[in-house]
């Protein structure tokens, strides 16, 4: 699977990340299925979160087989520091192990919620402290919702920090605010050689009503075209690392199967496909949390 540098972090990651959220309410065998089949693929980069139901802990039984060869990223939703390093702690004995390559400050979509976690006292001092306590090497932030990209190059001028994971779409694409904005953040991006990764790259539209027949807060593609032309058109913006799966074990197939279409299918190919699908609009419109 082709790799990209996630920035000054180095570390070269996998066009997939693995969305451990897909794993928050899975028992271990179907976990242990998902993981493998990740890892058969080649994808060497995992992203889990302390407010994914179980996840770290179906994760953990595997890191003490694979934890040097693949690049490990929790978060921390908590806003107070003391908090903030009482779950991080938590998150690595979970993990079963005893430091994360990426820890991230999570859901921060608004300059509110970056205030919070930015200011005195905030959870950014918790992850600080772990990284200069050996406990995770690098510290990201990461949100949702339409605000995000302005936030997030905010943040980017308060504090160093060393990723950024945002949403992008092709629908939020056509957006001329969203998009002036994530170009602003891009720049600001490129300018501190911080990495970039991507969530909600093949989001369809919020849940209508009925069924939701996956474990996704939206509802996603899940068809192999369409699947592919999002993750290739996402993919065909070169400041991006890598685009996180969706949050459902099923999807992945499909994913690892798009990723092979990176740099093959042309994305003046994938673009079309998009633009006739039915009932695509931003998962933002109305955030079920």
């Amino acid at each position: 699977m082709q790799q990209r540098r996630l920035g000054r972090v180095g570390h070269e990651s996998t066009v997939l990340i693995y969305g451990a959220a897909a794993l928050s309410n899975v028992d271990q065998d179907v976990a242990d299925r998902s993981i493998q089949q990740a890892l058969d693929a080649g994808i060497n980069h995992f992203d889990v979160a302390a407010a994914y139901g179980d996840a770290e802990l179906r994760l953990g039984p595997w890191m003490p087989r694979i934890r040097d060869r693949v690049f490990l990223a929790t978060k921390t939703g908590e806003r107070a520091a003391e908090d903030a390093w009482a779950q991080i702690n938590r998150s690595l004995e979970r993990l079963r192990t005893n430091h994360v390559d990426l820890i991230q400050l999570h859901s921060v979509g608004d300059l509110a919620e970056l205030d919070r976690a930015t200011g005195a006292g905030g959870a950014i001092e918790a992850a600080v402290r772990a990284r200069d306590e050996g406990l995770a090497r690098a510290i990201g932030i990461t949100g949702h919702g339409h605000d995000a990209p302005a936030t997030h190059r905010e943040a980017l001028r308060r504090f160093p920090f060393d990723t950024v994971l945002s949403p992008l779409n092709y629908v939020l694409s056509l957006d001329p605010t969203y998009m002036a904005a994530y170009q602003e953040l891009v720049a600001e991006v490129r300018a501190q050689d911080a990495g970039l990764m991507i969530i909600k790259s093949v989001s369809r539209r919020n849940w209508p009503n009925g069924s939701r027949p996956y474990t996704t807060w939206y509802e996603p593609f899940d068809d192999q075209e369409r699947i592919t032309a999002a993750a290739v058109w996402a993919l065909s913006h070169h400041e991006v690392t890598g685009i996180a799966t969706p949050g459902d074990v099923h999807l992945l197939p499909m994913m690892i199967e798009a990723a092979g279409q990176v740099g093959v299918m042309p994305v003046a190919d994938a673009e079309p496909i998009l633009a006739r699908a039915a009932d695509y609009s931003s998962p933002f419109i109305n955030i079920p949390f």
